[in-house]
């Protein structure tokens, strides 16, 4: 019987290991047929040297890209100097920060002028903390497996974001300058601080998922919630220091004159130098082409407040984008834009070409997906948000390139910026943030649509660092 039933079972094995292959497995004939196909003639045996010992962008890089040879822009808003996010997601942050700081500079005639990251930063950890515990409160009825409570304990904080995060924090807490609450360490390298705090946010939200279980009413969750974000903050002033609710500065002219010395708050210096409504005068453009075009999206949990806005866009196509920004350039007005920076990226030059590497000729197989077949296959996505600054028209007034001011510091790239193709932008810009002058009455009146809610664990819309 033993003999039998051991029989019985290689057999099941044999017979399941059959159907396997014959259902799509790698089949011993199919594997000898590659084995076959695969004689390699004496180029390909030293690609595959060279390849054993060095990146394959080094190998294909154009070097002799024509691209490089002119760095000259037609029309260009001049930059205010290069900032640095180093080891930190807050590309978002110093990218809205710059826009606003070359308004002040351009206005008021400053000299070297950059805002406080650091203070900026502080309360959009310390949102963000209270919009994961709040948000545990709103939905502790629901299960753990919960696509909306699973995303939150997974996503508890990040020190990554977009423009909505300008808006949100900005113009509830304000603006100070740089010297009035420098970068930390912890500011410039983010990881540590960010996985304890979400390890304390993920162990906090068990508890009042715990309690609201027991019974505890919403009065006990909020009372306890609150004790929870006095932790985050007392860490918070540990990693990053106190944000000053007043301060004493002196405004100095590009010359050394003083304009003024006051103390203010930081709403007031904010109000005072900055007074943009962004909130309401500026307008997110994507390009998105797996959706439709001309239709508002809002992005649900998509912002960095409990109380403040979500992520909401107009989907356009690039040529009406490209419009927008010539029209702000033009204007002496930088942009927040956003884009997948990795792609074809030479980091010498700082400059972002599709022709800068050519894979398909070394490798004997095509990398053309379109760009809407890129983003549907998670090929591509939005990485990193810098300040759009410049572009280069033809004699017609069509762009063929443009320039960033990025902020990986002054050594990276061209000078701190990066030049991009205009085909490169075709393929791999995703979003524009500009003010609603640069934008035409049609555009905005589709703002009076009703937003197509997208869920927030879309991959398109992870935060930018």
């Amino acid at each position: 019987m033993n003999r039998l039933f051991t029989a019985g079972l290689i057999a099941l094995s044999l017979a399941g290991t059959a159907f396997a292959q014959s259902t799509g497995g790698i089949t011993p004939a199919l594997l000898s047929q590659m084995r076959q196909a695969e004689k390699q003639n004496p180029a390909d045996k030293a690609l595959s040297g060279a390849l054993f010992a060095t990146d394959i962008n080094t190998i294909t890089r154009n070097a002799a890209n024509p691209v490089l040879q002119n760095k000259s822009f037609s029309n260009s808003v001049k930059s205010s100097g290069i900032t640095d996010q180093k080891s930190s997601g807050r590309c978002w942050l110093f990218t809205g920060l710059n826009v606003m700081r070359a308004r002040m500079i351009e206005h008021y005639g400053l000299g070297d002028f950059s805002f406080s990251q650091c203070y900026c930063f502080f309360y959009d950890q310390l949102e963000k903390s209270n919009l994961f515990l709040q948000t545990v409160i709103d939905n502790a009825s629901k299960p753990m497996d919960d696509k909306l409570v699973d995303w939150l304990f997974r996503n508890p904080l990040s020190d990554g974001g977009q423009f909505t995060g300008i808006a949100d924090i900005i113009s509830k807490y304000g603006v100070v300058p740089e010297s009035v609450m420098p970068e930390t360490y912890a500011a410039n390298n983010t990881s540590r601080m960010n996985q304890l705090l979400s390890y304390k946010l993920r162990q906090w939200g068990l508890e009042l998922r715990a309690m609201a279980k027991g019974g505890k009413n919403k009065t006990a969750l909020q009372k306890r919630k609150e004790a929870q974000l006095r932790e985050v903050y007392h860490m918070l002033t540990l990693f990053l220091g106190t944000p000053p609710e007043k301060f004493t500065y002196t405004l100095m002219n590009k010359d050394g004159k003083r304009i003024s010395t006051r103390e203010y708050t930081p709403l007031q210096f904010y109000q005072d130098y900055v007074a943009a409504d962004l909130q309401n005068n500026y307008v997110m453009m994507m390009n998105d082409p797996t959706r439709p075009y001309f239709k508002v999206y809002q992005i649900d949990m998509d912002r960095h407040s409990y109380d403040g806005k979500n992520w909401t866009y107009i989907n356009l196509p690039m040529d009406s984008i490209k419009k927008i920004a010539i029209a702000s350039i033009k204007d002496s007005t930088m942009m927040y834009m956003s884009c997948d920076v990795g792609k074809f990226l030479d980091k010498q030059t700082g400059l972002l070409d599709t022709a800068n590497y050519d894979y398909s000729s070394l490798l004997g197989t095509p990398f053309n997906m379109t760009k809407k077949e890129r983003i549907e296959s998670f090929a591509s996505m939005s990485s990193h948000a810098m300040t759009l600054m410049a572009v280069d028209l033809d004699d017609n007034g069509a762009p063929k390139k443009w320039e960033v001011e990025n902020s990986w510091g002054a050594d990276y790239g061209y000078k701190g910026h990066l030049i991009m193709t205009d085909a490169w932008l075709d393929g791999y810009l995703f979003r524009l943030v500009a003010e609603k002058k640069y934008i035409s009455q049609p555009v905005l009146d589709l703002l009076r649509q009703k937003p197509v809610l997208l869920s927030a664990w879309d991959p398109l819309f992870a935060p930018e660092d």
